[in-house]
């Protein structure tokens, strides 16, 4: 029991706990927005009430696809939402604080005559075989 204890009481299997509960809620609170608020707007246009009212009959089965609508309206506003309150300012911050790396030297150069690329060693061009000056 002492081990299961200091596993639930580790800080980030609380903190991803509580992530979730507020995931969820968000999650509730965009579906709320979406279903009462946006997808009337929208389907006022189209003469609709609210999407979920759309749907399409096959041999007696109902198919709610103005549910299905909701529902990939919400998912888009949340991923949106994700996106750019989370993601992008936590890249952002990571490359803030990530160390500069320092370019790699040059290892080739151009020849003079046939302007291909040849290593800065070279003393001859491997393409026009034309003689070029050693760089150090």
């Amino acid at each position: 029991m002492k081990g299961f204890r200091d596993f639930i009481l580790r800080g980030n299997v609380i903190d991803l706990a509580v992530a979730v509960v507020i995931g969820a809620a968000f999650g509730n609170i965009v579906s709320a927005f979406v279903k009462d608020l946006l997808t009337p707007l929208i389907a006022a246009v189209g003469g609709q009430p609210d999407f979920s009212g759309i749907y399409f009959t096959i041999n007696n089965s109902k198919f709610l696809i103005g549910d299905f609508i909701n529902s990939l309206i919400s998912f888009l506003i949340i991923a949106v939402v994700v996106y750019y309150l989370v993601v992008l300012p936590v890249n952002r911050l990571m490359a803030r604080f990530k160390p500069r790396e320092a370019a790699p030297p040059e290892t080739t150069r151009d020849c003079p005559y046939c302007l291909s690329k040849i290593p800065k060693a070279a003393s001859r061009c491997a393409y026009c075989t034309s003689e070029v000056e050693k760089v150090a």
